[in-house]
């Protein structure tokens, strides 16, 4: 009996020393991922996992660069933590006093570095175009070019990584989305038959105003004028038909190429889009318009205004006759006449 007593003794021993040696390595497995990387204390670290990276392939990354002791670690500390199947594609600043949990985490939650991407108000959409295709932070090819003024211009951020197709579907769909926000919401009796409609006339105060205020009673001008039947004689539908939105220019004697305003043959060419010689609209939009354009069209401001023009500060004169109008004219004129003169430096 003796020696099976001995033997329960070993026995007991041995699950003792087996469950200690287990604590033992367990808290120090627990102490190995949650302890600062191997760099603590140096500066943060740039790293681009990639779409579809899985955790073995990051965990070698990381270990490569110096942020983490081991990636089979890693690998477990993802699979411990129940974070291995969530790692977000992108660019991530890694703090070197990260340990793998804290990595992992911030993974999981898509903590990326964002990069802007602005589209300018009252660009064209090849201008847009241009703008995405030299981004050199997004990804892939460009899509097939959509319609004239189809983007919600603004800045927006964006992850290393992201396809190009991405990035036009994201402008496209914020235009969408303020539409559907404010086509219910507009004033009643507008002569705009449709949400296409609303953004071409958008586009056209787009190009009037520049981005400097004035959108409503400019907005309010053109709404009355369709009212009325008249035509909306606005400069820049002209110079879209033109040069599809490229500012128009000439070249002084001394070889420098300033801008310039229409020739009187232009405004008396019949184009779809001189809409000093069609009536209504154009046929598309002249440019991508903001939304204070947009807004504006869907709630123009009440006025009897029936003309406006340029006033030489970056703002308009308006005028509710033809007369009033012609003397804005000609004092706008004026002022034009010394910006060319100052331009030639007489």
């Amino acid at each position: 009996m003796k020696w099976v007593v001995r033997l329960f003794v070993v026995f007991l021993v041995c699950c003792f020393l087996l469950a200690g040696a287990g604590f033992g390595a367990f808290k120090w497995f627990e102490g190995k991922i949650s302890e600062p990387g191997p760099l603590a204390g140096g500066e943060d670290r740039i790293v681009f996992v990639e779409r579809g990276a899985g955790v073995i392939k990051v965990g070698q990354q990381l270990e490569d660069k110096g942020l983490i002791s081991d990636a089979r670690l890693f690998r477990l500390a993802a699979r411990y933590k129940e974070l291995e199947s969530d790692i977000k594609a992108g660019e991530y600043l890694i703090d070197t006093d990260s340990s793998m949990v804290d990595i992992l985490r911030k993974m999981n939650e898509g903590d990326v570095i964002l990069h802007q991407v602005q589209i300018i108000e009252g660009s064209t959409i090849a201008q847009a175009w241009k703008v995405i295709e030299e981004t050199d932070f997004l990804k892939g090819e460009m899509p097939e070019l959509l319609p004239e003024g189809s983007f919600l211009p603004e800045t927006h951020a964006f992850s290393r990584g992201t396809t190009r197709t991405e990035v036009v579907e994201a402008f496209a769909n914020y235009q969408t989305q303020l539409l559907d926000e404010i086509w219910p919401a507009r004033q009643e009796d507008l002569p705009i038959e449709s949400r296409e409609e609303a953004v071409i006339l958008a586009s056209i105060i787009e190009k009037e105003t520049g981005g400097l205020g004035d959108e409503d009673l400019v907005a309010g001008v053109f709404i009355n004028r369709l009212n009325r039947g008249m035509r909306l004689q606005s400069d820049p539908t002209i110079i879209y038909g033109i040069s599809k939105g490229v500012p128009l220019t000439r070249t002084l004697s001394d070889g420098r190429v300033v801008r310039r305003t229409l020739y009187r043959s232009e405004i008396d060419r019949v184009t779809d889009y001189n809409t000093y010689q069609i009536d209504g609209l154009p046929p598309t939009p002249i440019c991508n318009p903001s939304e204070a354009a947009l807004r504006a069209v869907l709630q123009p401001a009440e006025s009897d205004y029936l003309f406006f023009v340029a006033d030489g500060t970056g703002g308009h004169a308006f005028a509710k006759t033809n007369s009033e109008h012609n003397r804005n004219v000609a004092r706008w004129r004026e002022i034009e006449r010394a910006r060319i003169a100052a331009q030639r430096g007489e």
